[in-house]
This record gives C-alpha cells, structure tokens and sequence, in this order.
C-alpha cells in the first residue's frame, strides 16, 4: 500500500506530469516541439543551479568527515564497478558486438543528471532531508564509468590523457563544477543574492525540461532495436541491480534515508548525454542508435515514473 501511495504521488508531481505530457504529445505526432536554443539553455541553467545549491551545501560543511570521505570513494568505486557487471550480463544474455556492449556499459555505470533532479524534487515534496555533498558524488561518477567502458572494448590505442582532457573540459562537467566551486566560495550570501534565479524558477524549469524530454523519448520509442527482448529486460533490471548495489553501499557506510535514496538513483540511473558525448568520439564503432534510447527510451522513463518511488521504499526499510 505504502509502495502505490509514493507512486501515485510521484505521478502526482507537476514536473512529471509535464513529462508524461511531452511523451502523450509525440505519441500523438503533436507538432509541439522546444527551440533548439531553448532546450540547451534549460541544460545550462539546471547544471548551474545544481552545482550551485550543492557547492553551497559543501560550504556550510566544517569538517570533512569520514562519512563524506567514504561517500565520494563508494561513490567512485560503484561507478567503476558497474560497467563489468553490466558488460557480462549483456555479453551472457544478447548478441550484441563488444563496442556496442562496451558503451551500454559504461552508460549503466555513469549517472543520469535529470533523474537525479527529479529525485531531489521527489524528497523535498516529501520534506525529506538530505545532504548536499551528494552533488560532489554525482560529478565523479561520470568519469570512472567512461574508462571502465574502454578498458572493456579493449581501445588500447586511445590517449588516456585525450580522453581525460575532452572528460574535464565537456560542457556538463564543466558547468556542474564551476556552478560547485561558485556556490562554495560564495556559500550562503552567494545563494540569497542569485535566489531569483537558482532557487525560485527551479521547478518551472525542470518541468518545462523534462516536457522536452518526453518529446525525445517518444520519438525514440519505436525504433525497431529496442524492441528486442534482451535489450529491453536488460534495461530494466540492470538499473534494479544498480539499485540493490547503491543500497547495499549506502547501508555499510550509514547514509540518512534521503541521502541514502539519492545515491541509490545514481547508482541505478544511466547516462544519455555525458558518456554517449564521449563514447562517440572515443568508440565510434559502438552503435549509438541501440545505447542512447535504452538509457532514455527505457531506463530514464522507468526510474521517474516508478523506480524513485520504490527506491525510497526500500531506503526507509533498510537505512
């Protein structure tokens, strides 16, 4: 019962009923569409403000404690680790080529920004609490998936110190660590002079995004490669394996239920823009058109509407 509550109010949320909606409106072939110019704008301010609220959090922080400590390295290893369970599985279960495996992989190992949002939007309209060194973890875990997903398709021949410089230098890193660098020098009087801008259009925003997003999905839906049953069970239950993993690490390390919940919704969570962005330069043999919509046709999808709903089930249980 409890379960169907969070679900309901989950879909309950503004910011997923726009969702939903941008999804209904490209299943109809709506011709509502998102200017190009606007849709990298929402991009570039939810990175912002984002790293800001987070590098504001870290401020506020006087001691680096052990629990920050172990967050971030759990944080890394998960990431790191994910990729190889998710390549074996793959490998076991479809007859995908390896460079194509390699980038699901490494995709599944990597986070995704927008579902996290939506599940910080899903704890504050639950007045759950939780801490906002999160965000720091959130920014690691994209370049140790990256790696994993090379050394898997074996790219020997690639400059590591080329694939770490275009890593550092993308325009998610780079806006999510400026935003986390800017809201920790500034800290609190830096948050009440921009809150017009980070704090009060945040949901407005996020909604308007997310309807967007739903546009993409639908377009992406009835591409024939997804409908091939390995493909579409993997992209279900390797976010639950993710999942089951992240709360696992969050029990031993004694994270709080809401910062317990945002770090499970990373590990279950899959990249659609950082690690496709790097993947198509570093690994273009790997097919774009079958990893890109299972992290966004799929995966995305299912952890809005009904994964952060039954991962804060399981979060209240155990943590």
């Amino acid at each position: 019962m409890e379960s169907n509550y969070f679900i309901f109010a989950n879909l309950f949320n503004p910011v997923i009923l726009f969702f939903i909606l941008g999804i209904i409106a490209g299943l109809l072939k709506s011709d509502l569409e998102l200017p190009s110019g606007v849709s990298k704008f929402l991009h570039v301010y939810l990175l912002i403000a984002i790293g800001f609220k987070g590098g504001v959090s870290i401020n506020e922080i006087s001691i680096l404690s052990d629990s920050i400590i172990f967050t971030i390295l759990a944080g890394i290893s998960v990431s790191f680790i994910l990729p190889f369970i998710a390549y074996k599985l793959l490998s076991i279960t479809s007859n995908l080529d390896r460079y194509t495996i390699a980038a699901v992989a490494a995709s599944y190992g990597s986070v995704s920004i927008v579902t996290f949002m939506a599940a910080t939007n899903f704890l504050n309209s639950n007045q759950v609490s939780y801490v906002g060194y999160i965000i720091v973890i959130l920014a690691l875990m994209e370049v140790p998936a990256i790696f994993s997903g090379l050394v898997l398709a074996n790219r020997d021949n690639i400059s590591k110190m080329k694939l770490f410089k275009q890593i550092l230098t993308s325009s998610s890193i780079l806006l999510l660590f400026g935003g986390l660098i800017i809201g920790w020098a500034t800290g609190k009087n830096g948050l009440d002079s921009m809150k017009g801008f980070i704090v009060d259009p945040f949901q407005g925003m996020l909604a308007i995004f997310l309807l967007d997003m739903g546009l993409v999905v639908s377009k992406n839906i009835n591409k024939k490669n997804l409908f091939n049953f390995p493909v579409l069970t993997f992209s279900i239950y390797m976010p639950m394996i993710g999942a089951v993993l992240g709360l696992f690490v969050s029990k031993i390390i004694g994270l709080d239920v809401g910062t317990g919940l945002l770090f499970i919704t990373l590990c279950a969570s899959s990249s659609y823009i950082a690690v496709p962005a790097a993947m198509k330069m570093t690994l273009p043999q790997a097919n774009a058109s079958i990893y890109i919509p299972m992290s966004l046709s799929i995966t995305f999808p299912f952890n809005i509407i009904f994964g952060i709903p039954f991962y804060y089930i399981i979060a209240k249980l155990v943590l």
